[in-house]
Order: structure tokens, then C-alpha cells, then sequence
């Protein structure tokens, strides 16, 4: 089976999270510029199959798109363009930064780690992913 790669999409930076080759188990991958996130993705498909994208759904209260959605419509149009063999599906990431925050607090993080934002955009990844996993 190939991996499923999911994505939190960002404007300065991108969290990254993968299944193992199972798709049983979500573990953080990395957390990547997001000007090098398209140039990244085409080097790790090219060592390791993915199957899947998963790329978080901002979404207010209301269900409506957040305003960040407008950043990421052009880029799930290149990531089409770049990868048409692998689909793309969205998933809602409402909350998922508070619990990788809390996540972080929770596992006895120092303060200072804490404001490591690429390590909550690659664990708010790994949520977007393990919510994915869930629902299937």
C-alpha cells in the first residue's frame, strides 16, 4: 500500500504529516516554507509512493470557507496540475492548531518549545490525518 499524505496549508509555512505504508498510523513529517512545499512534494513522491493528499478545510463557526481558503484554492489547482495521479481530498481542520497547542502542553513541552509554530503546523498535520483515518 502507499503512504497518505495530508497538508496544512499555510501562508508562510506548511505542516506536513504521513501515514505509514499501512495507512494505519499518522506521524508528523515535517513542516516546509510554503514556497517550497510544490518542489518538496515532487521529491518525496519520487521516493515514496503516496496514494492520497489530504489538505485541511479552514471553515468558520458557520461552516462557511474561512478567509484563508482563498490562499489555498490556487495551490490545490498547481498541486492538481503537478500530481494528476493522486487525488486530493479535504478535510475540516477547525481547532486542529488549539489541540496541537494543547497536544504540546499535554506532553510536558517547555514554554519555550511551545512557540515553535512549524512544530504546531506539522502536528495540526498529523491531526488533520488522524481525523482523516477515523472517518474511513
Amino acid at each position: 500500500m502507499a503512504r497518505i499524505l495530508a497538508i496544512d496549508y499555510g501562508m508562510k509555512r506548511t505542516g506536513l504529516a504521513v501515514t505509514d505504508a499501512l495507512q494505519i498510523i499518522a506521524s508528523g513529517l515535517t513542516t516546509v516554507n510554503t514556497n517550497e512545499l510544490l518542489p518538496f512534494l515532487k521529491d518525496y513522491t519520487s521516493k515514496e509512493a503516496v496514494e492520497l493528499f489530504i489538505v485541511g478545510e479552514p471553515k468558520q463557526m458557520d461552516n462557511t470557507a474561512s478567509e484563508s481558503e482563498v490562499l489555498i484554492t490556487p495551490f490545490l489547482k498547481k498541486l492538481e496540475e503537478q500530481f494528476p495521479n493522486i487525488p486530493i481530498q479535504r478535510v475540516d481542520e477547525r481547532f486542529t492548531s488549539k489541540m496541537a497547542f494543547q497536544t504540546m502542553i499535554d506532553s510536558g513541552l517547555k514554554k519555550n518549545q511551545r512557540k515553535n509554530k512549524a512544530l504546531v503546523d506539522e502536528i495540526s498535520a498529523t491531526l488533520i490525518l488522524q481525523s482523516y483515518l477515523y472517518s474511513k
